[in-house]
């Protein structure tokens, strides 16, 4: 596969240079902060649907420690990326506390 640079990057202008490898390395970066974050989105939906009633439905322990986990990757994931402030993360995905208390911690 070969590798093109948008036509506004070619067009270099004095001191600006174009590193491919890190063009590279930039956009796989944002693609993993993009599945993590469905990963987050897809465990606190399962948790907030999670109803007692349910005979089917697991644990609700273990859809908080899932989403624990998934919100934990994320997190990890931005500061790789250098993104150290997580409080934007926490409201918009609307983290709730009890999730962001199991941060880090083992499972059972």
């Amino acid at each position: 596969m070969s590798f093109r640079p948008p036509r506004s990057l070619s067009e270099q202008s004095g001191s600006m240079t174009f590193n491919p490898l890190e063009y590279e390395l930039a956009s796989e970066r944002a693609d993993t902060l993009g599945r993590q974050g469905r990963k987050v989105e897809a465990a606190l939906a399962s948790l907030s649907a999670w109803s007692p009633d349910d005979d089917r439905a697991p644990d609700r322990q273990k859809l908080l420690d899932d989403a624990a986990e998934a919100v934990w990757a994320l997190f990890i994931q931005r500061e790789i990326c250098g993104l150290r402030n997580n409080r934007d993360v926490v409201a918009r995905y609307g983290i709730p506390g009890e999730v962001l208390a199991r941060l880090g911690a083992a499972r059972r």
